[in-house]
């Protein structure tokens, strides 16, 4: 097992430097998307994590700082910008990595979105949010800005297991969730659940409940969607979902 903030900060020497456009990172595509009915996205390069069942490509997830190429965070913003304004959408976000990753790249981006006009959805594991308390209070200065913390499993074990990294981690995920609400920063939580039983799903309700009742009310229950890397991925790992859906056919209110 490996520790998940140690990997963390490991994989930002790989994927962030300073540059002459401010804190740079790499970023391997930006593209328009269907998810959260339209939303303009750059997706970044590098992840403390190694989940087992990630929709990322083996060459993006083991060895990040080979892909992609560094954008300075004007740049990432004048591209999302731009896809979003030609697709009518006003929401952007950064994935296909951890973006919290580099937080001077990101919230130089942040800043760089005042006055703009657009809503930015922070997609977070919450690892690193949950280990540094300045990093949220640092979110409080931009309102248009709203943070999605995927949990990785419902239960320690589960969260060990998925990700290969020691169950503390899970903690430092309910961590950042409730740093984000005692900071008050909107934020919602998400939980990959494929793995877990339905009454393991009921015990994450009720932690997050213990932290605030509307993060009981408001979790986002997030099943596997079968890519073909990621069934090969899966059997590798000898692991199978109870539930899971294929590309074309996740259900519309799930998109």
């Amino acid at each position: 097992m490996y520790d998940p903030v140690k990997r963390h900060q490991a994989v930002e020497k790989l994927v962030v430097k300073e540059g002459p456009q401010g804190t740079e990172k790499r970023y391997w595509r930006f593209r328009a998307d269907r998810w959260y009915g339209g939303i303009a996205t750059a997706d970044c390069s590098g992840c403390g994590l190694l989940c087992k069942f990630c929709w990322v490509r083996d060459n993006m997830l083991y060895r990040p700082g080979e892909g992609g190429q560094f954008y300075g965070p004007e740049q990432v913003v004048r591209s999302l910008v731009s896809i979003a304004r030609k697709k009518g959408f006003t929401q952007l976000r950064i994935s296909g990595s951890e973006p919290t990753v580099g937080r001077e790249h990101l919230l130089q981006v942040l800043r760089a979105l005042r006055g703009l006009g657009m809503s930015f959805i922070l997609e977070t594991n919450g690892i690193l949010l949950g280990h540094d308390a300045d990093y949220v209070e640092a979110f409080t200065e931009f309102p248009f800005l709203h943070v999605r913390v995927s949990i990785k499993g419902c239960t320690p074990e589960d969260f060990s297991r998925l990700t290969g990294a020691h169950p503390d981690g899970f903690g430092l995920q309910l961590g950042a969730l409730r740093r984000l609400v005692n900071a008050g920063v909107s934020c919602h939580p998400s939980v990959m659940a494929s793995f877990s039983t339905g009454e393991d799903v009921g015990r994450i309700r009720d932690s997050l409940g213990a932290i605030d009742p509307r993060l009981r009310d408001e979790l986002e229950v997030e099943e596997l969607i079968l890519y073909p890397h990621v069934l090969r991925r899966l059997e590798r790992h000898g692991i199978k979902p109870y539930r899971s859906y294929e590309p074309d056919k996740v259900p519309r209110e799930l998109v």
